[in-house]
C-alpha cells in the first residue's frame, strides 16, 4: 500500500485517510477520502464525503467514473431514501412519507468498493427518524440495484 496518494476527482483530491492520535502517532487507513475544497461557494461543506476502499492510485482512479455515474443520476439519492423509508416502515410508506424521507435524509458519505458496489450513507437531518449516532446506509451493486439497507453507528 502506498502511504502518500492523491488522485484527482470531481470532488477534489482523493487522499489516503489517516487519524492522528493524541500521542501524535498517525494511523493510515486502507481507504482514500475526499478533501473539501475550501474555495468552493459552500466552503466544501455541501458535498458528500467520497470514500474509496482502495489505496493504489490506479484502483482509486478506476472507481471515480463509477461514483460519478451513480451520483450523476438525480434519482439515485431518492431511490436510497425511498429504500430506507420502505425498509423501516411497518406498512408500505405513502407518497407523503417517501417525500418526507427524501427531505430529511441527506447524503453524507459515498463509499465505493473495488467490486463496483457503492454505499450511500445518509444523515437524519432532523434527528426524528434515527437515534443520535446512527444513520441509514444503502448499498448499490455494480448494476445499480439496491442490495442492502442497513443502520450503522
Amino acid at each position: 500500500m502506498t502511504d502518500s496518494i492523491a488522485v484527482l476527482s470531481p470532488w477534489g483530491d482523493l487522499i489516503r485517510a489517516s487519524t492522528t492520535l493524541t500521542t501524535g502517532e498517525v494511523l493510515l487507513h486502507d481507504w482514500v477520502t475526499s478533501m473539501p475544497d475550501p474555495s468552493s461557494a459552500d466552503g466544501g461543506s455541501g458535498a458528500p464525503e467520497i470514500m474509496v476502499r482502495a489505496t493504489e492510485p490506479g484502483a482509486v482512479a478506476a472507481l471515480v467514473p463509477r461514483i460519478a455515474a451513480l451520483l450523476g443520476r438525480p434519482e439515485t439519492v431518492r431511490r436510497a431514501t425511498d429504500a430506507v423509508a420502505t425498509e423501516f416502515s411497518e406498512e408500505v410508506p405513502t407518497a407523503e412519507e417517501l417525500a418526507e424521507a427524501a427531505e430529511d435524509l441527506v447524503l453524507q458519505t459515498v463509499e465505493a468498493w473495488p467490486d463496483g458496489d457503492v454505499v450511500l450513507h445518509l444523515e437524519d437531518s432532523c434527528e426524528e427518524h434515527f437515534a443520535p449516532g446512527y444513520w441509514p446506509a444503502v448499498r448499490f451493486d455494480s448494476a445499480d440495484a439496491i442490495v442492502e439497507v442497513t443502520v450503522e453507528a
